[in-house]
């Protein structure tokens, strides 16, 4: 995903980034160059809400036990794949 407007951090890289930033697991400055960039960035900001959201609904029903491995692993999968999805360009159906 890319707004395709020059931002100091890319898009690819926020993204990269936006679990480590969700779990508190960046030093401070990456933290400030990800929220600068999502204040900049709709569509980042859009996909980091997604995000947000699965991880909250997981909490809420792991509680505070960590994921499985595996589990962690088939999820983040899944949503790699969701978000490789909505970079794809739609095509045309005539």
């Amino acid at each position: 995903m890319s707004c395709e407007e020059p931002h100091a951090t890319p898009c690819s890289e926020v993204l990269d980034k936006v679990y480590a930033y969700l779990d508190g697991e960046l030093e401070e400055a990456n933290c400030d160059d990800i929220r600068q960039h999502l204040e900049e960035c709709a569509p980042c900001l859009e996909e980091y809400g997604l995000e947000e959201a699965v991880k909250k609904v997981l909490a809420k029903c792991c509680g505070c036990d960590p994921a499985p491995v595996q589990l962690r692993a088939r999820l983040l999968a899944q949503l790699e794949q969701a978000r490789s999805g909505l970079r794809e360009p739609e095509s045309v159906v005539e």
